[in-house]
């Protein structure tokens, strides 16, 4: 059996691919909000999935500074759209600054200020390639059951902090935010309609295709 790699190797592949000077500028304007961002190895896994689904239409769930929406479009398809969605309208002011630095016309994304579970209902079934999900932890759950409704078949659900800092696997660990990331696990495992998998990126990538 082989052995777990070392941490400086997870370290390695998480900075494995470069990051953008846009993506870095709004890496550190996360702090001042108070969010914390997808991690490297987490962007990077985000914009390989965008670009093998040549995806036209992407909902996110939790904007945050426009990190994980500027690895979204660095993987999309030249016409695809964001539709991205957060309750604090100063974040979305943040990313749109950081979607218009690169170059991103305003016709390429939606950003919806509003509660996501008031917002996702009113989004289209089975129209989306891919949603991504990094938003308030204790409504993954239901996060994840709109998240399975708005994909098409061979769309991808992406949800960040799935390992929620090595505490998901504690069966001890029985914080209410810990308890719905593992609940929502569990759904995605227990969808026959989905075939996952859980990444040990950053904090954890639970990647899903939609069959």
């Amino acid at each position: 059996m082989k052995s777990a790699p070392k941490p400086a190797s997870w370290a390695y592949a998480e900075d494995f691919v470069a990051e953008s000077e846009a993506a870095a500028e709004a890496r550190a304007a996360s702090g001042p909000l108070g969010v914390t961002p997808i991690g490297r190895g987490g962007a990077s896994t985000l914009t390989f999935l965008a670009s093998v689904l040549h995806a036209k239409a992407v909902v996110e769930i939790g904007t945050g500074s426009g990190v994980s929406g500027l690895a979204l479009f660095a993987g999309m398809a030249p016409d695809g759209i964001l539709t991205s969605v957060d309750i604090e309208a100063d974040h979305q002011r943040v990313a749109r600054k950081a979607f218009l630095s690169v170059g991103i016309p305003t016709q390429r994304f939606r950003l919806i200020a509003g509660a996501a579970l008031n917002v996702l209902p009113r989004l289209s079934d089975g129209a989306y390639d891919l949603v991504f999900i990094d938003a308030d932890k204790v409504e993954y759950p239901a996060y994840v059951e709109q998240g399975v409704r708005l994909l098409r078949a061979g769309g991808v659900l992406a949800v960040d902090n799935a390992l929620r800092s090595d505490r998901v696997a504690d069966p001890n660990d029985e914080d209410d935010e810990v308890l719905a990331v593992r609940d929502a696990l569990g759904m995605v495992s227990d969808d026959e309609q989905l075939r996952p998998v859980l990444l040990p990126v950053g904090d954890g990538l639970l990647v899903a295709v939609k069959l």
